[in-house]
């Protein structure tokens, strides 16, 4: 089974994208800041991460760019989930490394769909 790590602190669309990936087969894994995040990467490996840019603390391209920095974590990919895919937003998350976007609001299917896009064997 695939494992997908969805950070984000809004704890209502964390439940939301969470059951709809886990009822199409995913493993999902949640956290609600960044510092969560990089916890349950070097612990759990996922084989994609979710990541939210507005997060407390550190932002989600704080987050991308330690995870790409580390030679044992850069290939997981990552998908930013922002209202900002252009402008400073979206170069900074470009710059990190990140590998994808979805605009927010994202419905559950898109979600799914980018997913599947990234996880496809």
């Amino acid at each position: 089974m695939r494992t997908i790590l969805l950070v984000d602190d809004q704890l209502q669309l964390l439940g939301i994208h969470r059951l709809y990936l886990e009822n199409h087969g995913y493993r999902v894994l949640t956290a609600e800041n960044g510092e969560r995040a990089l916890e349950m990467v070097r612990r759990q490996l996922p084989d994609l991460i979710l990541l939210d840019h507005s997060l407390p603390g550190r932002t989600g391209a704080d987050i991308a760019a330690e995870l790409k920095g580390d030679a044992a974590l850069r290939k997981i990919p990552i998908v930013m989930m922002t209202a900002h895919t252009y402008g400073a937003v979206g170069r900074r998350a470009r710059d990190a490394g990140v590998d994808g976007f979805l605009s927010k609001p994202c419905d559950p299917h898109r979600v799914l769909q980018e997913v599947e896009r990234y996880l496809a064997a």
